[in-house]
């Protein structure tokens, strides 16, 4: 089950070059690309415009019928790309933080984990967040900013399970198996680190 259902960023793009017109309501159905996160929907009514948005897990990317293989995989590229961007640009607020963890809260942890706090901290920079139970306050390091919501959301229902288990022994773990994303987040947290550690190679020296 996704983090979060509604769709998320839109962007719509002119479509130039379209290839041959497909016709028939078969045109119409959705069907999945190369990318298994991502699904791309033909329209027979759509003639110069590409656009795409956020559903939950997927990535839907809405065409032209008639557009050719090779123009749908450069546009889905180009709308990603976008996406991204987008994305990128967007830094949630603490309040926005904290209705965030309520609903993974009901979602995930039939809403047991209810924290007094949840909010961005800038001193964290060993961990990407942590949790106080006797107080309840969750604190994440702003690093996350920017980072795909997955890898949010996972984070915050990590600590969000902490206000009820402390440690990280097996029946903290069974809180996080609801999760669908957890080992990809962790995967994308454990890239991250391992990046930072990698020696930094001295510039070019300019002749």
């Amino acid at each position: 089950m996704p983090a979060d259902s509604s769709p998320g960023l839109t962007g719509e793009t002119p479509a130039r070059g379209a290839g041959r017109r497909q016709t028939g309501s078969a045109a119409q159905q959705p069907r999945a690309s190369a990318t298994s996160a991502v699904e791309v929907r033909r329209s027979t009514r759509r003639s110069r415009t590409v656009s795409a948005y956020r559903e939950g897990d997927r990535t839907i990317v809405l065409i032209p019928a008639r557009m050719s293989k090779d123009e749908e995989q450069r546009w889905v590229g180009v709308m990603l790309d976008k996406l991204a961007a987008q994305e990128s640009k967007h830094v949630i607020g603490d309040t926005e933080l904290a209705d965030r963890a309520e609903r993974l809260s009901g979602q995930y942890l039939d809403g047991r984990a209810r924290p007094a706090s949840v909010r961005w901290v800038t001193n964290q920079n060993t961990r990407w967040g942590s949790c106080t139970p006797a107080e309840g306050s969750i604190r994440l390091s702003h690093r996350l900013q920017g980072m795909p919501e997955y890898v949010l959301d996972y984070v915050l229902l990590h600590e969000l399970a902490h206000l009820l288990v402390p440690g990280h022994g097996p029946r903290f773990w069974r809180l996080l198996e609801a999760y669908p994303r957890t080992e990809r987040a962790r995967g994308y947290l454990e890239g991250v680190v391992a990046a930072d550690r990698l020696p930094h190679l001295p510039a070019a020296r300019e002749e």
